[in-house]
């Protein structure tokens, strides 16, 4: 094997990403292509998964926290896919069903672009940072499940609650690679309103990105931050150092080297 072939071998043994696949003349090999149609085949599916509500609902009582669904405007999948302020709105009678949790930090699992992150691990990012949290100050609310519900659906339960801030766990847009992916969305002082300017983002959580324990570990450190700003978003600044943000875990990818 000659070393540039050795490369990239090694390459595709750290990523999923679809490099090093080979070619035969001017195409693909016939697996690679038929790989590529399995995965657009998932990554398609994805979008229509659909949360187990009554599940997340549960698993936040094994965590010692309330479970309340709620739903949208939506009436349907294909209207959450042409409609997206529509899934930024509560259903009216969900709104006046919602508790006040004044000064509290509320968690919010949401299905978004892709229900199968969230329901595989949203609980797992709760329940990593409920500790840390406590130990910080912070009070825990009623763990909210959200389904047909797009990112600015925070603003609305947490001014319905009256939140401190939400962390907001959502289904993030299926690839060829990740239809599990899940990312949090958090907003200081959420008000029917706010913008994408206001919230501070993690992304890739899921088993081959971000572990549930380290996006945790970010989510501690941001909240811990914009409450001593008093805002999230472009005000505040993801200033934690990389060897406090990884889990063991991401410091062995990150110390991987190819032999």
């Amino acid at each position: 094997m000659t070393e540039e072939l050795r490369l990239w071998r090694d390459l595709r043994g750290l990523t999923t990403a679809r490099v090093a696949l080979g070619r035969v003349g001017s195409g693909l090999p016939t697996a690679a292509h038929l790989g590529f149609q399995a995965d657009h085949a998932a990554a398609r599916d994805a979008v229509w998964s659909a949360l187990d509500t009554p599940a997340l609902i549960e698993g936040a009582r094994r965590l010692g926290l309330a479970g309340i669904g709620v739903g949208t405007e939506v009436a349907d999948r294909r209207a959450y896919l042409l409609r997206p302020d529509l899934g930024r709105r509560l259903r009216a009678q969900d709104r006046a069903g919602l508790p006040p949790a004044p000064g509290q930090i509320v968690f919010i699992a949401a299905d978004g672009l892709c229900a199968c992150g969230v329901q595989a691990q949203a609980l797992a990012v709760v329940a990593a940072c409920q500790v840390p949290l406590a130990a910080a100050g912070f009070a825990i609310g009623p763990l909210v499940v959200a389904e047909q519900a797009r990112v600015g659906l925070g603003d609305d339960i947490g001014a319905a609650m009256q939140a401190e801030a939400t962390v907001l766990l959502i289904g993030e847009r299926p690839g060829l690679s990740a239809t599990d992916s899940l990312g949090a969305y958090l907003t200081w002082a959420p008000a029917v309103g706010r913008t994408d300017a206001d919230r501070n983002c993690i992304s890739n959580i899921r088993p081959g990105g971000l572990s549930a324990e380290a996006a945790a570990t970010k989510i501690v450190w941001l909240l811990i931050a914009a409450r001593r700003l008093r805002a999230t978003g472009v005000m505040l600044k993801d200033e934690q150092p990389i060897s406090s943000a990884l889990s063991g875990g991401e410091h062995a990818m990150l110390a991987q080297k190819p032999e």
